[in-house]
């Protein structure tokens, strides 16, 4: 049985990296990473201090985020702030599982417990 499209998720889009590409650029550190449904942009999650992956889906229009941790695979709409099923996303679903989380490692600051949102 095919499975749905749901418009604004493309399964056949790749992540664009391991890690949150605005974090890393600036030197930044996440607690989790979030990857766009629609294009693949890793960024990191809303409990990180810099909260890209939100920031992309609300600029960009791409309405649904998934978990990029490794054992996770929910959806996220941002828009209407719900949970849903979704198809199964090109490879790979999830940052290598020997990066750590929080990360990237040597940039997540001592006191990191205390700088989340």
């Amino acid at each position: 049985m095919a499975q749905q499209q749901i418009p604004g998720i493309d399964p056949t889009a790749r992540p664009t990296g391991d890690g949150c590409a605005e974090c890393l650029a600036g030197g930044g550190w996440w607690f989790h990473l979030r990857r766009c449904a629609q294009c693949g942009n890793i960024g990191c999650c809303d409990s990180s201090p810099a909260q890209h992956a939100t920031r992309h889906a609300r600029e960009s229009g791409h309405p649904f985020l998934t978990s990029f941790e490794p054992g996770e695979s929910w959806f996220w709409n941002v828009e209407t702030e719900r949970y849903l099923d979704g198809p199964e996303l090109a490879p790979p679903t999830s940052h290598p599982v020997e990066q750590p989380a929080p990360g990237p490692q040597g940039m997540v600051p001592d006191d990191w417990q205390s700088r989340l949102h």
